[in-house]
């Protein structure tokens, strides 16, 4: 196996290309239920046929856990996108169809998106006050039970030679309430200071999909909320000072 390159380094996990695999190996403290969780939850969305690269096999390698998944040559959206900022509005266009691609889809079998997000709001540094009044607020949301991919972004879009759009990193994915995870990409265009392309995102998800943006919006606090757990002190600052918002204006 070839472990010498690289395609990205991210949080307690490296990713490796061996030949025509993507080798995702983990740090040893990583939780290895997590681990097969992931594996098992990409396997159950490659059979709703969405483009995604296929699980080949989950292993130990040096004593660290490891995925193995099929290597798909391309460019990410997000590469794509800054190499072409003329033309940033199609590529938007392009993301939120695939986006409503992925949740017009359904999977029983994937954990469910408000229970996750209760756990976690009960784990934000936030007072009491404020986690009782986004608990409610949740459990007044609808229940829906479309496939939410959790960290919707171009860098997790690559499109393949062939100009086909293969989604990666299923980690987070759950089924739920779709504009819940709209609320999520938007706070991640914020979150990377892309405050035009959040708009213009937002904009475009709404009017392709009939959703009134008030309605994506009273999704944010509890969004950010549940997302503030993870990630680095800078963005635990930003989404802490929109889960504090509760009443959005």
């Amino acid at each position: 196996m070839n472990m010498d390159r690289v395609i990205a380094v991210r949080n307690a996990k490296t990713i490796y290309r061996d030949g025509d695999r993507c080798v995702k190996v983990f740090n040893e403290n990583y939780s290895k239920a997590d681990i097969l969780n992931e594996a098992l939850n990409q396997a159950r969305i490659e059979e709703t046929g969405l483009h995604i690269p296929k699980i080949l096999g989950v292993t130990m390698i040096e004593g660290k856990w490891a995925i193995l998944s099929e290597f798909i040559k391309g460019k990410t959206l997000s590469q794509i996108m800054k190499e072409d900022p003329d033309h940033k509005s199609d590529y938007l266009n392009r993301f939120v169809d695939l986006q409503m691609e992925v949740q017009s889809k359904t999977c029983p079998m994937l954990n469910g998106l408000k229970e996750k997000m209760i756990r976690k709001i009960s784990q934000a540094d936030l007072d009491a006050t404020t986690r009782y009044d986004l608990h409610t607020r949740l459990e007044g949301m609808p229940t829906h039970h479309k496939v939410c991919h959790g960290d919707f972004w171009p860098s997790n879009i690559i499109i393949s030679e062939d100009d086909t759009p293969y989604i990666i990193d299923w980690s987070h994915v759950t089924q739920g309430n779709a504009s819940a995870d709209v609320a999520r990409t938007y706070l991640l265009f914020w979150l990377n200071g892309d405050i035009d392309g959040a708009k213009e995102y937002l904009n475009l998800f709404c009017e392709k999909s009939g959703t009134p943006i008030q309605y994506v919006q009273q999704w944010m606090p509890i969004v950010a909320a549940s997302q503030s757990v993870k990630g680095n002190e800078k963005e635990r600052e930003f989404l802490l000072s929109w889960a504090s918002v509760v009443e959005y204006h």
